[in-house]
């Protein structure tokens, strides 16, 4: 009753090269809807006939889950570093007093391959602070495009939904290794998830695995510590191939931001108020005091 029917032809689609999709989806600024405008217009070049955007993009978040690759579809390698502190310590006994002292550990992780560094510290002041990130991104061999750090007064003065205001100091940091900073919203820990499941995991693998160790120093801490760290980034996956670090040289190193020819030295800038006499006294080094103290002094 139709022969019209028997001579439809089936339409056969171009199938889509996830791999390449993949390798460009890591590139600053490439999103699906790019590469699949792309695909698109090679099908109606060649006369052959494309999936539609939906379609494209369907397909290559199955391929992605299957080949255990889903990690790249949320972060780009190089984009961004997240940090924070560990909420456990580690303790140093004196061996005279017998008193214990505690040891802070600095956190960041690159959330695209979950490389992580970790760092011992006496105290999370912001020397430290600007110490540990510059030791990172030594450690790292690269800069990433930004800096997610928690609402932590030694990074962020002020966070609120009209304006953000950046410590100074960590502000001079950030421009001296061609960064910006981008501080989570408050009381959003999702905004840096990656690190928050790092500090989980960096409390089971380096500060419960030393909870039997006793240390009398803090240089014992600091290289108990380090040894747990290279551990831990050599750690298999669970659920892909390779390890932390082999995701990092394999995926992600070569799109990150080359470090400074010399390294940030950090600086504290301080407001002093001058009496009515003039007079103002500070024990601190005169390099040390900032530029409104010097005017005012100066006048």
């Amino acid at each position: 009753m139709f022969p019209e029917q028997g001579t439809r032809s089936i339409k056969t689609y171009v199938e889509p090269d996830y791999a390449y999709i993949h390798s460009e989806l890591a590139k600053p600024g490439v999103k699906m809807s790019l590469l699949w405008e792309e695909y698109y217009q090679r099908c109606l070049a060649s006369g052959q006939t494309p999936y539609m955007s939906t379609q494209f993009s369907e397909k290559y978040r199955k391929w992605a889950r299957i080949t255990k690759a889903t990690m790249r579809i949320q972060h780009k390698p190089g984009e961004a570093m997240q940090i924070d502190w560990a909420g456990n310590t580690i303790p140093i006994h004196d061996s005279v007093t017998g008193e214990e002292s505690a040891v802070y550990l600095f956190v960041a992780v690159l959330p695209c391959s979950c490389f992580a560094y970790v760092e011992a510290c006496t105290d999370m002041k912001s020397e430290n602070w600007l110490l540990c990130h510059v030791h990172a991104f030594n450690y790292f061999e690269g800069v990433p495009r930004l800096l997610i750090p928690d609402n932590l007064k030694t990074g962020v003065t002020v966070n609120t939904r009209y304006d953000i205001i950046v410590n100074r100091s960590y502000q001079e940091l950030a421009e001296h290794y061609g960064t910006a900073i981008v501080p989570t919203r408050i009381r959003h820990p999702k905004g840096k998830s990656l690190v928050e499941g790092t500090v989980k995991f960096v409390s089971t693998w380096v500060i419960a695995a030393l909870r039997n160790q006793k240390f009398f120093s803090m240089k014992e801490a600091q290289e108990a510590v380090h040894e747990k760290l290279e551990q831990l980034n050599d750690r298999p996956f669970q659920k892909r191939e390779g390890s932390r670090r082999t995701a990092y040289l394999e995926e992600e190193k070569e799109f990150m931001q080359p470090l400074p020819s010399s390294e940030y030295e950090p600086a504290i800038w301080t407001t002093a108020t001058i009496s009515t006499d003039y007079l103002w006294f500070s024990r601190k080094p005169r390099h040390l005091w900032g530029d409104e103290c010097l005017y005012s002094l100066e006048k």
